[in-house]
């Protein structure tokens, strides 16, 4: 099997100066010595992997991005029934003084100077390149804006009010300056940057200046993250309304384009972001966690914690432990609509795990049905309300002996952070949200993301699946609903309903729904405990950041 994986070199030839505590002033080596670079389109590119490097970082899609911040919602929760050690920020427990939070925080702003300097740096030799290197060098800064954008993208909407660093000379100011850019101008930035990379890129299947693209940013990804982006500004805390036009719009460019569609077989998708196998058909934005060694060193390995944190639990197999921290919530499962004929909601969860003598049933006291019947008792509810696992990224079942790079903590299993379908649902709600009903366009549009979820032909009607003849509130609602179960554990839900301006009672539903089913249903989802609303919605300011700039305000609720 072929792969190309970005190879994550001359990282330390950026000068990645924090948005924090320390002194901003000094000139490093890596400030004098990076002016040596870029010289050509090929230095160009070396440098632009390490703004793609940034990804695989702990603070970003490793870990807190993918995993750790995304977990509570209404169909997933953290493990036990404690908010020790990790569990602290899953269970809405954590204060400002988080060390995860801050990491994250430092790590966006990072990454965004490490654009910053690649663009000034490419910017400031462009016109001595070569006319061809000129083109290249084009596309490398379409895709650097693109990945800015994705990171103040994160940055705006877990953190609410930032500063908007847009050139590397404002991270060297004293903290003491730093304001906070209200929401929309850090969206309108973001827009433009999006806009910017979209005209410049190419589609991945007609790009004929990279020669390989494999998980690099085109002119798709770009597109599918402006109508995620529209979608998101149009939400809760800024509710835009207008955005969602610019929404249905974006999102109907990539749709019409016909340069990308759905995977006819929906498992297909785990099988290949388990064996790092790229197909852009629909994977738009896909983070590449390949290390062929794996030191220990967080800062030196580029595998991630993709399968052992949120997969399916695995011990006592020689050379590998999953923790398998993530949690399947069963009313979920329950309320499933249709769940017998939708092939992804088996695919979707594991009621077994993995030991020494292989596959087990969590329970030997009954299985999953059984959990389910009317009359089951609560012994049995109380094995299956806290070891159901999400199957997506199962390690024993997908990932190929030619990848099995694992160990305790990481392993080379992707990260999806955009994928076709997501795009196609957001196309159908921002048709519906702009003209307050459904359109064919949005029919067809979540139709065919169910189609596929139903192992039928895709471009099809069918009645035995399709959605027909709804009003407003209906189809909103079924377009929710779509998302739980075409996205369900891939990191979209927790900000899903924060946009829709439901987190808050969505966890107090799930959480009566829990009790509903079993007596003692609320010890096991802490997370509603501590919710607070109006305040859950964002992360808080790094308390140590904000001690630093005293121009800043903290997010409401966290003061």
């Amino acid at each position: 099997m072929k792969r190309f994986k970005i190879k994550y070199i001359a990282y330390g030839l950026l000068g990645l100066l924090a948005f924090s505590a320390c002194t901003l002033d000094e000139e490093n080596f890596t400030e004098i010595e990076k002016s040596k670079y870029v010289n050509n389109a090929k230095d160009a590119e070396t440098v632009l992997l390490g703004v793609y490097r940034n990804m695989v970082e702990e603070g970003m899609y490793r870990y807190h991005l993918s995993l750790l911040f995304t977990l509570s919602s209404d169909i997933a929760r953290c493990e036990g029934s404690s908010t020790n050690s990790f569990r602290q920020i899953p269970a809405n427990a954590f204060t400002s003084t988080q060390n995860e939070v801050r990491v994250t925080w430092k790590t966006l702003y990072q990454a965004i100077y490490s654009a910053n300097d690649f663009l000034e740096n490419v910017s400031s030799k462009y016109s001595t390149y070569s006319e061809p290197d000129k083109k290249t060098a084009t596309v490398y800064m379409a895709e650097a804006r693109c990945l800015r954008a994705l990171y103040y993208f994160e940055l705006v909407r877990w953190f609410g009010h930032v500063t908007l660093t847009t050139a590397t000379s404002t991270s060297h100011e004293h903290p003491s300056t730093f304001e906070q850019a209200s929401p929309e101008e850090v969206y309108k930035f973001i827009e433009s940057d999006l806009k910017y990379a979209i005209d410049n890129l190419p589609y991945a299947i007609d790009d004929q200046i990279r020669p390989d693209n494999s998980f690099r940013i085109s002119k798709g990804a770009a597109l599918g993250l402006l109508t995620k982006v529209y979608a998101t500004w149009a939400g809760y805390p800024i509710n835009d309304k207008s955005r969602w036009e610019e929404a249905a719009k974006t999102a109907r460019i990539l749709v019409e384009s016909g340069k990308h569609h759905l995977l006819d077989n929906y498992e297909q998708l785990w099988k290949n972001t388990c064996n790092g196998k790229w197909d852009p058909a629909e994977s738009l934005i896909e983070v590449s966690f390949y290390s062929p060694t794996v030191t220990g060193k967080v800062n030196e390995d580029p595998s991630g914690r993709i399968g052992k944190w949120n997969g399916v639990s695995a011990s006592g197999i020689p050379g590998i432990r999953n923790a398998g921290n993530w949690r399947v919530i069963p009313t979920f499962l329950m309320g499933w609509k249709d769940h017998e004929n939708d092939k992804r909601w088996r695919l979707s969860f594991a009621d077994y795990k993995y030991t020494s003598n292989g596959k087990q049933p969590i329970s030997k006291n009954g299985t999953f049905n059984d959990a389910f019947a009317e009359n089951a008792s609560d012994d049995i509810k109380k094995t299956y309300i806290n070891n159901i696992f999400p199957a997506k990224w199962d390690t024993e079942k997908y990932v190929d002996a030619a990848n099995y790079l694992i160990e305790g903590n990481l392993s080379n299993i992707n990260w999806y952070i955009l994928r076709y379908a997501d795009v196609l649902l957001l196309y159908a709600e921002a048709l519906n949200e702009w003209h307050h009903q459904p359109t064919p366009e949005a029919y067809e549009a979540v139709n065919m993301v169910r189609r596929r979820g139903y192992g039928l032909p895709i471009t099809a009607p069918n009645a035995a699946c399709d959605i027909a003849n709804l009003d407003y509130e209906s189809f909103q609602q079924a377009v929710r609903d779509e998302r739980a179960y075409e996205l369900a554990f891939e990191g979209h839900r927790r900000q899903d309903l924060v946009r829709w301006g439901i987190y808050y009672e969505s966890i107090k539903k799930t959480e009566q729904d829990l009790v509903n089913w079993f007596s003692d249903g609320a010890t096991y989802f802490v997370c509603s405990s501590y919710i607070k609303k109006g305040k859950n919605e964002l992360f808080p300011i790094p308390q140590r950041d904000l001690d630093l700039m005293p121009k800043y305000q903290q997010n409401e609720g966290w003061k």
